[in-house]
């Protein structure tokens, strides 16, 4: 599979970095530095884009501002992608309502797109959060997403000591984090494991907003936390079978530990 990632800033560059150096065999990773100002409106694209741009099955828009989303329409014709992957990891770069204008324009060229919020929610068939939740059928971002999106770990512990002996990493985040966490888990106390993993996730540090907006119609939080209880349910699913079984005072004070 050949992928276009289009950054403008250390955002998009780290992830085309992580993608770069752990996609699989066969992948091709190609990027395009957008400039890092650009205005409002774009009326004029080829002011903005390089002369040459790679051919692409599948392209990730990981800009930095609503003027290099408007260049994606620009960025698939020219690249000859069927496929879009736009994250949203801030919505001040992606607004909604652009998001929704960018989705009916890409549909009248039969050209898929998913806009994962956060980009870790992505999976072979859904992004978003909880409520948030939107399903996608599309089998370049389903190849994609098997391999990078939403955490997919196989944790080992030590049934005696309850302590974490081995991470594999099934599926790595986009941005690395979910690496960065699986290194830094070892030895951790299952009881621990699932709020920590979460800690360590922001200091890799995860790049995602920390301004509060509405994920959901139950939630209101910033998407860099969501990033975190997305990696700590993956843990904690992992270690539940090795917690400690907690503890209860009966009528008469006795700890009762069923």
């Amino acid at each position: 599979m050949r992928i276009l990632v289009a950054t403008q800033g250390p955002y998009g560059e780290r992830i085309a970095r992580n993608l770069r150096e752990n996609a699989p065999s066969g992948w091709a990773v190609e990027e395009v530095s957008l400039p890092r100002a650009l205005p409002l409106l774009i009326d004029d694209p080829d002011e903005f884009l390089p002369a040459a741009i790679p051919e692409a099955d599948l392209l990730i828009a990981a800009g930095e501002s609503p003027g290099a989303a408007q260049l994606i329409l620009d960025l698939v014709e020219r690249s000859g992608t069927r496929s879009v992957i736009a994250p949203i990891d801030n919505s001040a770069w992606l607004p909604q309502g652009l998001a929704n204008q960018l989705k009916r324009e890409l549909s009248v060229k039969n050209v898929a797109v998913a806009f994962p919020k956060p980009f870790c929610s992505l999976t072979e068939t859904s992004y978003g959060y909880r409520g948030s939740t939107q399903p996608y059928n599309d089998e370049l971002i389903s190849t994609f997403a098997r391999h990078f999106g939403r955490p997919k770990l196989k944790i080992t512990v030590n049934p005696k000591t309850r302590l974490i002996e081995q991470v594999d990493v099934e599926r790595n985040s986009a941005c690395g984090s979910v690496s960065h966490v699986a290194e830094r888990l070892l030895g951790i106390s299952a009881d621990e494991a699932d709020t920590k993993a979460g800690l360590i996730l922001h200091h890799y540090p995860c790049l995602c907003s920390m301004n509060q907006e509405q994920i959901d119609d139950k939630l209101y939080d910033t998407l860099m936390h969501v990033s975190g209880y997305i990696i700590n349910e993956e843990v904690a699913e992992q270690v539940k079978p090795f917690k400690t079984p907690p503890q209860y005072l009966t009528p008469s004070e006795y700890v009762d530990d069923k």
